[in-house]
């Protein structure tokens, strides 16, 4: 009798602490802790730079889309042609600069 005695009398305290003890497990983990909150902010930083990327990417091909398509763009297939096969036209010097970084 005196263990349930004990048991009434601190029962505010043991719900409490259990109270206290799951809340404190639900902060820190789970889906929706701290830890979970730290590694979805990383992976939605992370998603952003992607995005930009693929923004880039997506900008450039369709720029070179919209150089070649119906209506070429000359300047700029002589520009592919000089940087991808390294031609010239006849009677041209070409000059290939070697260690230049810009």
């Amino acid at each position: 009798m005196s263990v349930l005695l004990k048991i009434k009398e601190n029962l505010k305290i043991i719900i409490l602490t259990i109270l206290f003890v799951y809340i404190l497990i639900n902060l820190f983990g789970g889906q929706r802790g701290l830890f979970a909150y730290f590694e979805k902010k990383e992976v939605l930083e992370n998603l952003k730079i992607q995005e930009k990327e693929t923004l880039e990417k997506i900008k450039n091909i369709e720029l070179k889309n919209t150089l070649l398509s119906e209506r070429l763009d000359y300047d700029y297939i002589d520009m592919l042609i000089r940087d991808k096969l390294m031609l010239g036209k006849k009677g041209e010097t070409t000059y290939i600069v070697i260690g230049n970084e810009n």
